[in-house]
């Protein structure tokens, strides 16, 4: 699935394409991906200048003076600047096209994706559904060491699952996680209250460091993930122990394991991300 850096690598490719031109048509070849496409897309937005390129999350915003187009890349979509000309290939969703003489094609195998519309009537763009209850942006000053110290002290969640909780902050996903867990020092299964702030504030600090070198490497591809420019994320080859499992730890040779926590792979070592045992509160004795 992409996440945050290869959502933001697609913002940057699309946006010098499509910030401040006007939109020609739009093509809908199919009603529905995660969820149905409003019909009336078409006669809204041709016409109507794209004021900017915006993220939240995961999420693509293109703001128009009408509305927001809401853009969500699901499990393997792609969202790619075009010729006009450019012959349509199976899976191909959605073309906006632009009077510059380009096209902004979404394309979805999986159907998992989703293409929604918020006008200016509903409200703000951050009021929406799905945009209403995250939380901060991973690069913003309001995620700290402080601010996670917070969210997590009295939780008895496994870290991994509260780095990856988009209501703790948006974007961190499973293989960002991961590597930024592996890089403080932290087992996954560690419960967020056995965390002090000082590990609070160097996980936030990894988290930060991890997600800005992968944005500055076009994300990860593993599998199907190409930029707009039609290249594949060189994240993949900074991966310290996303699926090495087996594989000798970069720092001390001990070997990656993997464990499963909440349905996703976990993957650490055993001797650079000990799980320290839970304090068991001492019996009084009696005088």
């Amino acid at each position: 699935m992409p996440e945050l850096p290869e959502v933001e690598t697609t913002r940057r490719g699309i946006a010098p394409a499509c910030d401040q031109e006007t939109i020609e048509a739009v093509i809908l070849r199919t009603p529905k991906l995660r969820w149905e496409i409003e019909p009336r897309l078409p006669e809204i937005l041709t016409g109507q200048k794209i004021l900017s390129v915006g993220r939240r999350g995961k999420y693509l915003l293109l703001q128009t003076a009408v509305g927001t187009l809401i853009i969500h890349l699901g499990m393997s979509g792609t969202l790619r600047v075009l010729p006009r000309n450019a012959a349509v290939q199976k899976h191909d969703h959605v073309d906006i096209l632009l009077t510059s003489g380009q096209l902004l094609r979404l394309n979805d195998p999986r159907r998992f994706g989703a293409v929604l519309w918020h006008p200016v009537e509903a409200g703000e763009i951050n009021e929406h559904k799905l945009l209403g209850k995250l939380a901060p942006e991973p690069f913003d000053d309001a995620f700290n060491g402080s601010y996670f110290y917070q969210k997590v002290h009295n939780r008895r969640v496994a870290v991994k699952s509260l780095v990856m909780n988009s209501e703790i902050v948006v974007g961190a996903g499973n293989i960002y996680a991961n590597e930024s867990l592996f890089l403080s020092g932290i087992h996954p299964q560690t419960p967020g209250n056995q965390l002090n702030q000082k590990q609070c504030e160097i996980l936030v600090g990894n988290i930060k460091a991890v997600l800005s070198r992968a944005v500055h490497q076009g994300g990860t591809t593993l599998k199907d993930f190409m930029s707009p420019e039609g290249k594949p994320g060189y994240f993949a080859q900074e991966l310290h122990v996303y699926g090495k499992e087996g594989e000798a730890c970069p720092h001390c040779g001990h070997t990656i394991q993997k464990v499963i926590i909440n349905q996703r792979a976990s993957f650490f070592c055993p001797h650079c991300q000990p799980l320290k045992k839970p304090r068991r509160p001492q019996k009084r004795r009696e005088a």
